[in-house]
């Protein structure tokens, strides 16, 4: 077997990573593995279980590096040229590309496929949510909620700040009878949170085919009956009406599903929106104001905000 790939590193800015990240999977990428040097600052003055932590692997002057791993074929320079593109046009959409860098050299697959598993470590996220990779041990305390997680093939691993802020507020407003719909849901990780905390039901969509095969492969971690992946559109592949609905993309694509939205709550349930840059959050909240949204929450982490609306 092949144990050569092509690494694909891009320089960037950590509110870029979510686009960067989706240009990626929009390709034949077959793994993604993200170095911020914020989510690391987190991570150690939040985890207490690290063996040993290297603090030269944090420099917050050398921006947010994102690795995308492929096998070389005939598609990979177009691949190549399209990842290019992607990320020169960053500014276009109002995202700050950093230094907007795009390598490739040729790797060996154990370089990739296990190193990088020493910076993920059991993390608490919220005041219950505990997301643990699943080759980590964790003593679970009696009030903690773990979520079992690969975040070896994950779109979102809890770490960054769109992701906490959306389980906070799953916390504060899953009750015993809530349906939850979860809008690109990556990794799955906002549905196995909805789940865990005790939604009656929980749906989460994606466009993408490959996070929909890493969301259901982290559901069948976590030992659930109570949620459902598929692929597609939301608007197209799920009926009825949820008392939440969570998206964490783009404050663009917000804006854009936001009157679509509203026929899949509940009158009264909540639109719980993120993955939006601090300089949209007026745009978006006018948005959900203009389609009849009550804003109950604004919260920000760094540069980024977390909505949560009422119909």
């Amino acid at each position: 077997m092949d144990k050569d790939w092509i690494e694909v590193t891009i320089i960037t800015s950590s509110e870029a990573v979510e686009a960067v990240s989706g240009m990626l999977y929009n390709t034949g990428v077959k793994g993604v593995s993200i170095l911020d040097p914020l989510d690391l600052i987190f991570r150690r003055d939040h985890t207490t279980d690290w063996d040993y932590f290297d603090e030269s692997i944090i420099d917050t002057n050398s921006g947010v590096v994102i690795k995308g791993y492929y096998k070389k074929d005939e598609k990979f320079e177009s691949y190549l040229e399209e990842i290019k593109a992607g990320v020169n046009r960053l500014t276009e959409f109002g995202l700050d590309k950093g230094a907007g860098t795009v390598t490739a050299n040729k790797v060996n697959e154990e370089d990739w496929e296990n190193n990088w598993k020493q910076y993920y470590k059991p993390i608490k996220v919220g005041e219950k949510i505990v997301i643990k990779p699943i080759w980590e041990e964790y003593n679970k305390k009696s009030d903690e909620i773990i979520v079992e997680l690969d975040p070896g093939m994950a779109f979102g691993t809890g770490t960054h700040e769109t992701t906490r802020m959306c389980i906070k507020a799953l916390e504060r407003h899953v009750k015993a009878e809530t349906t939850v719909f979860d809008i690109g849901t990556g990794s799955g990780i906002l549905s196995i949170a909805a789940a865990k905390l005790g939604a009656k039901k929980t749906i989460g969509v994606d466009l993408d085919p490959v996070a929909v095969e890493s969301a259901k492969q982290n559901v069948s971690y976590n030992d659930l009956n109570n949620i459902e992946i598929l692929y597609g559109d939301l608007m197209e592949v799920v009926k009825g009406k949820a008392d939440i609905v969570i998206a964490n993309i783009m404050a663009d694509i917000i804006m854009f599903l936001t009157e679509q939205v509203k026929g899949f709550i509940v009158e009264g349930g909540y639109f719980i929106s993120s993955g939006i840059i601090l300089s949209k959050k007026d745009e978006v909240i006018n948005k959900l104001t203009q389609c009849g949204f009550k804003i109950e929450e604004i919260n920000i982490e760094g540069e980024w905000v977390c909505i949560v609306a009422k119909l």
